[in-house]
């Protein structure tokens, strides 16, 4: 498989997987007494994924159009976008007295105690993260290897309308 195709599958999971993260539950409260189970999904708890995920797809679709340089800079955005997602995903984990900011229903005032517990939708952002990170560091790696933007279509600019012209009267394609 290409690098440059290896990047794109990459991110694509990535996007996938951060998109699922904020749509799933994130943090389960239990305020307990008979009290309805109160779910927060992703994007509830953090929107940081989710902004990430579509900072990098845009990352990953200006380096089909830049040079190498800019290639293994922007390359280098998306390593440290992934590493910023796997930091969320580790580190955010809501406690009682943030959820009850959330929601009303869970704060000191109404409940004695709150139990909480996590849901599957930050092990999914911990993966897309994993797989930004890996599509970083391959396009960093292989930059150098991709196709380059194409100047099939560009003008020569020593070529003036008039020739132009002249060349297509004659039968030929002047964007050749």
């Amino acid at each position: 498989m290409r690098p440059q195709r290896l990047v794109d599958l990459l991110a694509l999971v990535a996007l996938v997987l951060l998109a699922l993260s904020a749509y799933l539950t994130w943090s389960i409260a239990d305020p307990g007494s008979g009290r309805a189970v109160v779910n927060f999904n992703g994007y509830a708890v953090t929107r940081a994924p989710v902004t990430l995920a579509l900072a990098s797809a845009v990352a990953v679709i200006v380096t089909k159009l830049a040079g190498t340089a800019l290639r293994r800079v922007l390359a280098g955005l998306i390593v440290f976008m992934g590493a910023g997602v796997i930091g969320v995903a580790l580190q955010v984990r809501p406690d009682a007295a943030e959820l009850g900011r959330l929601r009303p229903e869970l704060s000191q005032a109404v409940t004695d105690s709150v139990t909480l517990s996590t849901g599957p939708a930050p092990w999914l952002a911990l993966a897309g993260g994993l797989a930004l990170l890996a599509a970083g560091i391959v396009a960093v790696l292989t930059a150098h290897r991709w196709r380059r933007p194409t100047l099939r279509y560009e003008r020569d600019p020593a070529v003036t309308p008039a020739d132009q012209w002249k060349a297509i009267d004659a039968g030929e394609d002047p964007t050749v």
